[in-house]
């Protein structure tokens, strides 16, 4: 996969350098060479010097085949322009925001930008957000603790029930579209092919719904 991280403090090195590791293609922007050069330093990406809100550095970082975007600069403004840019310019399909003012939370809720806060949410949990592949995270809620996670429906969860994805306090189906209508499920709703399921999930437990949905399709 390649990605693009903004930032070069505590979280932005932290999950470069774990993306790195995986194996990905991860290129890092900052306008701190001292930052970069530290970065360097066992890393196996690439680092450009810039703003990482600047179209041209943008595209020297390779931002038009990227497929994750992760702004976790130290400043919110900065982080909800190149997230937006990411997003809506170039179409980076998977696209995750630092948020430090939780005063601001509702402003990137409505412009549809999953945010994270870097006190709250680990370096494992961003990962987990732009790396999660079967599903789609549409927004998080709070300090990015809880996600609201989009997912179709396969012919092998036919015939199953609400109930068997459903962990409570931590995994919640709370919408079903079905031929162009949503309707708010009980526990035993019947799942069936194509339909659009709606759940809330707390970040924590997106490996026990990754774990479930295997469950799921499996019996």
């Amino acid at each position: 996969m390649k990605i693009i991280v903004m930032g070069c403090g505590r979280v932005g090195e932290q999950f470069a350098r774990l993306m790195d590791s995986e194996g990905h293609d991860v290129t890092v922007v900052d306008t701190d060479e001292t930052a970069l050069e530290k970065m360097r330093q066992g890393f196996g990406g690439k680092v450009i010097v810039g703003v990482g809100f600047d179209r041209q550095i943008l595209i020297e970082a390779g931002i038009e085949r990227a497929e994750a975007f992760a702004a976790t600069s130290n400043s919110d403004n900065a982080n909800i322009i190149a997230a937006r840019i990411a997003r809506n310019i170039f179409h980076v399909p998977k696209v995750v925001a630092s948020l430090y003012d939780p005063r601001r939370a509702e402003i990137y809720r409505r412009l549809g930008l999953l945010t994270f806060s870097s006190t709250a949410l680990g370096v494992e949990r961003v990962r987990e957000l732009l790396t999660f592949q079967e599903l789609e995270p549409m927004m998080t809620f709070g300090g990015g603790e809880v996600a609201l996670i989009k997912y179709e429906a396969p012919p092998i969860l036919e015939g199953k029930q609400v109930r068997d994805l459903t962990v409570p306090g931590e995994i919640n189906v709370i919408s079903i579209s079905r031929q162009g209508q949503a309707i708010l499920p009980i526990l035993g709703t019947t799942i069936k092919t194509g339909d659009i399921i709606y759940i809330a999930v707390l970040t924590l437990a997106l490996d026990r719904l990754k774990a479930l949905l295997s469950y799921a399709e499996g019996v």
